[in-house]
């Protein structure tokens, strides 16, 4: 087992240095399984900030000129460390967020490996050249980034966010959360020990008032890339505009799943649940109101019930669903739980109450609630724990407005016969991601939402695009 408290985090890694905060708080780090102190963090000041965002600055002097070549070995040399360093990187996630680690393994650790490779072999994309009649059309980094990274998927994001930045040459400052920042801080040792020059890249820790607020407002940060909630996204792009720099946001998501009257009823129920009780629930793109023909009503009720019975809670090797990652996000989704039944949804299995068996560790039971109408508040607000929502449709129209009615547009899903029957479905569904008949996430694919859902995309060559400055070049006719 990793021991993070002697991984330098009690520092920060500043202009290639590990260097102590300017102010020197310290916030404890809890496994959310055993309510234990892992160990403490060190908490960045604005201070910090003008000091990494300096650093940056210099170094992207030198860095935006570097060649597609010499990034692509870099990127390559991070993905190697990446593997050798697996273990402590499963354990990072693990512990701090309580996904079992036989999940957080192919979950958390495995895609973001596979995408610091993807944009190493993209980063020649910069060096292409573009003719557009009597123009050359150059592509040119954004400059310094600032990255707000959350803490349910904390290495999927922080990847998602540094190496295409690393690839197009830009130099960055990241903030992870102050719940799970113990993969940066192994990420931050392996960006150092393959030699990036110093300034590139830079971990600042800290509370999201201070440090996330002072980088979404520096005025030498040129772009900041936000993933978390709806609310502070809204404060993340008010602090950036008065600088009108580049703001790229994953927010928040309420996804429908559409099953189809001529799908397969038991496998497409029983992966729909599995993917809202998968990392407890806490992931954005959850599929967390599933519609379902009426005349199958009730049956793909009994088949949710008994997926959500047979759910084994714990980390263990044969566990499938671990706690809440804190005591407070446990807090609110048992709330959610609460405010549903007094509503007047159907609780048909699960609830608030502290399963049986675990007397330390913020767990939730997997709940599933039937009778749900799509103006109660566990059908319109996201829950971020391992809860349901089954709402019956008539016809495909009416699926489809169901499915519409929210300000969100992250994520959805459709499960027909096969995927040729799904497709007319999707195109009428406001959402930037669907999976249909239980596709996988794929990582060379665009990731990001309509509506309120944010703006901008993660992954595939769309991903390198936000960190891309077009230049338009009028030569002589």
């Amino acid at each position: 087992m990793t021991d993070f408290s002697k991984m330098h985090t009690d520092k920060l890694y500043l202009n290639g240095q590990w260097q102590p905060s300017r102010g020197g708080d310290l916030h404890a780090v809890i496994n959310p399984a055993t309510e234990e102190e892992i160990c403490k963090v060190v908490q960045g000041t604005a201070e910090d900030v003008d000091i990494a965002v300096a650093a940056a600055r210099e170094a992207f002097k030198t860095w935006r000129n570097t060649s597609a070549a010499e990034r692509r070995d870099y990127l390559h040399a991070i993905a190697d460390a990446m593997e050798a360093r697996k273990e402590d990187l499963i354990d990072a996630v693990s512990r701090a967020l309580g996904c079992p680690p036989h999940i957080s393994e192919w979950l958390h650790v495995d895609g973001p490996i596979y995408a610091v490779r993807y944009y190493a072999d993209r980063a020649q994309l910069m060096e292409k050249t573009e003719k557009a009649a009597h123009s050359l059309v150059l592509r040119e980094p954004v400059g310094v980034c600032g990255f707000i990274t959350p803490w349910n998927y904390p290495l999927h994001q922080f990847v998602g966010k540094v190496a295409p930045a690393l690839a197009a040459g830009c130099t960055m400052i990241t903030k992870p959360s102050e719940m799970t920042p113990l993969q940066d801080y192994v990420m931050a040792e392996i960006i150092d020990s393959v030699g990036l020059p110093a300034g590139v890249f830079n971990l600042l820790p800290g509370a999201g008032p201070i440090v996330g607020a002072a980088l979404s407002a520096h005025p030498d940060i040129d772009m900041v890339s936000f993933t978390g909630s709806t609310r502070a996204g809204i404060e993340v792009a008010r602090a950036a505009a008065p600088t009108v720099k580049r703001v790229t946001q994953e927010l928040g998501g309420k996804s429908p799943l559409i099953i189809t009257p001529d799908a397969d009823l038991e496998t497409a129920v029983r992966w729909g649940c599995e993917d809202v009780f998968i990392n407890s629930g806490q992931t954005c793109t959850a599929l967390t109101r599933m519609l379902v023909p009426a005349d199958h009503y009730e049956e793909a009720v009994e088949i949710a019930r008994r997926v959500a019975e047979e759910i084994s809670l714990g980390t263990g090797p044969d566990d499938f669903m671990g706690p809440l990652s804190s005591a407070r996000q446990r807090d609110i989704v048992r709330g959610y739980i609460e405010k549903g039944i007094a509503e007047g949804a159907r609780l048909v299995t699960g609830g608030a109450e502290q399963p049986e068996g675990f007397s330390k560790g913020f767990y939730v039971k997997p709940t599933v609630f039937a009778d749900v109408t799509n103006d109660m508040t566990i059908a319109r607000e996201e829950i971020f724990g391992p809860v349901t929502c089954m709402i019956p449709y008539r016809d495909m129209d009416e699926a489809i407005a169901i499915a519409n009615d929210t300000e969100y547009g992250l994520s959805s899903g459709v499960w027909a016969k096969d995927a040729e029957s799904a497709l007319p479905v999707v195109r009428r569904i406001e959402a930037g991601l669907c999976f249909v008949n239980g596709g996988e996430f794929n990582y060379d694919a665009p990731f990001g939402g309509y509506k309120r859902s944010g703006n901008g995309r993660e992954f595939g060559d769309a991903g390198l695009d936000e960190f891309i400055e077009l230049k338009s070049v009028q030569l002589p006719a």
